[in-house]
């Protein structure tokens, strides 16, 4: 007789024995990933949107279509497309939490096109701006709602390295924008923008198919009593359609359990619950400083500004700067996803560190070497800033490119999750729009002597997540809780309950103890 136990995974009592499979090899993992695959390609709109501005400031006919923008002007067409994202993202969560998380990935893709088709036939400068507050809603409603729904139905053991990819989609989008501003620097019509505007939708068209596809969150069925929904949609995407497999019984078991486990601690699941419990509170404290910290730790500026960069080492050519732009994204995507694919190897707590020290430390050479170009103009002085800049990304790509989103889901229970993720957002959003006005104004001003400010942030971000910031390698989505709350802080273990159904079965069929398991499912 097979042992119902075997295929069931672990808690932090027993050792991990997940069923031994290749995801190509089975077909409920190949459906999955062709899910999950889709929601990372909807991530690239804002790696797109930050690539795309980059370029298209290299590009004549954009600039002398936007009236020359520089510092003010320049960081409003940036910060609109975030503002944008500010707007939707509160109401993206709120709308997730009762309706479900697909809803909110069809409102984002909708104004995505929106936005798109806009943007790509604006007839002037305003109408452009218009469309990037479209874009910016449109990823609000996206990045609120897709790092959800991933999570919460990725494959246990996969769970981890799925989420933290999703905004690898970031960059995969940031390499479309990148080459496609390079491929049209010699149009000599407006198209030179408006193609690389227009491909702006093109990884969420691929991906709307698989979106479609993609079923609703297993967990927010179950919080809104829907069971056997649930249980159906967790067996298609892990069990092979399965329903009475021993292991969906414990995920439906386990996702029950902490779902009445949350609502039994509080009377609801609102904004102050955040600030009501230590562990909360802790949570809320990493959500915001992740927030900031993937902000102003000196990115905003090579982001949107890599050709004001770039100016002041003296590499003022377009094709060059272009060429160094479309270069550097694709590195950021080669190391996105080796950071995103070590996170249960290393653990976060790790990576983090890693990651600290390497962007500390080449800043403080690009710092260096900018004030060095400045006091001597030396042209190999400013060259040799290029690769520390791909060093300092390389260092950032690791963690905070693939951890932004997936941390927080992880961290925040069922009932705040949504909230969470939306604070994540709100913090970073308004890290980012305070650096596309000041930074323009800032390098305009004081040039390189601005760097220092991103200097001492990297020194934060080196001490905060060494101190908060705790490990959740081999924790499942609903266990995570008890690292911030204590061992009481979920409901009874799913293993447990099916370990007493077997025990109680003895020697009998293996139908025999699924179908026990089923109707212990049901009276729980």
């Amino acid at each position: 007789m097979k042992d119902a136990s075997s295929e069931i995974p672990p808690t932090e009592e027993h050792p991990p024995v997940f069923p031994d499979r290749v995801w190509w090899k089975s077909p409920e993992l190949r459906k999955l990933n062709f899910c999950v695959l889709s929601l990372l390609l909807l991530s690239s709109s804002s790696g797109f949107d930050g690539s795309l501005v980059n370029g298209l400031e290299d590009l004549d006919s954009w600039v002398s279509f936007m009236g020359h923008p520089t510092t003010t002007w320049l960081g409003s067409i940036n910060a609109i497309y975030w503002i944008g994202g500010f707007v939707s993202t509160s109401l993206a969560a709120w709308i997730c939490n009762i309706y479900g998380r697909k809803i909110g990935i069809y409102m984002g893709v909708t104004l995505l096109l929106a936005g798109t088709i806009l943007g790509t036939a604006a007839p002037n400068g305003n109408a452009y701006l218009g469309s990037r507050v479209l874009v910016g809603c449109g990823f609000g409603w996206i990045g609120s709602s897709a790092p959800l729904l991933l999570n919460e139905i990725a494959w246990p053991p996969h769970r981890g390295v799925s989420s933290a990819l999703f905004m690898v989609g970031y960059y995969v989008g940031a390499v479309i924008s990148s080459w496609a501003t390079f491929a049209t620097r010699t149009y000599t019509t407006s198209w030179a923008w408006r193609l690389p505007t227009l491909l702006q939708f093109l990884c969420p068209l691929i991906a709307i198919p698989g979106v479609l596809f993609v079923p609703e969150s297993p967990r927010w069925l179950i919080s809104q009593g829907r069971v056997e929904e649930a249980r159906q949609v967790l067996a298609n995407l892990h069990a092979n359609n399965d329903t009475t497999s021993p292991f969906i019984t414990y995920e439906v078991l386990d996702i029950q359990g902490a779902i009445t486990a949350e609502k039994e601690a509080a009377s609801s699941t609102g904004y102050a619950d955040m600030f009501k419990t230590p562990g909360n509170r802790r949570r809320l404290f990493i959500t915001v400083t992740l927030g900031l910290f993937a902000q102003w730790s000196g990115n905003g500026v090579v982001s949107y500004y890599l050709a004001m960069v770039l100016d002041t080492v003296g590499i003022t050519n377009t094709r060059d700067q272009l060429l160094i732009s479309a270069c550097l994204q694709v590195w950021n995507v080669i190391f996105a996803t080796i950071g995103a694919s070590s996170v249960e190897r290393f653990g976060r707590r790790k990576l983090f560190g890693t990651s600290a020290v390497v962007m500390l430390a080449s800043y403080i050479i690009i710092t260096g070497l900018s004030r060095s170009f400045d006091k001597t103009g030396s042209a190999g002085i400013g060259t040799a800033v290029i690769p520390f800049l791909f060093v300092y990304f390389a260092g950032y790509d690791i963690v905070l490119t693939p951890m932004l989103t997936a941390y927080p889901c992880e961290i925040w229970p069922f009932g705040l999750r949504s909230r969470g993720l939306n604070i994540l957002w709100l913090s970073s959003i308004s890290a980012t729009i305070f650096n596309t006005f000041a930074n323009p104004i800032a390098l305009g001003a004081i040039g390189w002597k601005y760097y220092i400010v991103f200097v001492v942030v990297l020194c934060f971000y080196a001490i905060i997540p060494y101190f908060f910031y705790p490990e959740t390698r081999g924790y499942s989505l609903e266990h995570v809780a008890r690292i911030f709350d204590g061992e009481d802080a979920v409901g009874p273990s799913g293993k447990e309950v099916l370990d007493c159904v077997v025990r109680e079965g003895g020697e009998g069929e293996e139908e025999e103890e699924k179908a026990g398991s089923v109707a212990q499912v049901e009276r729980v």
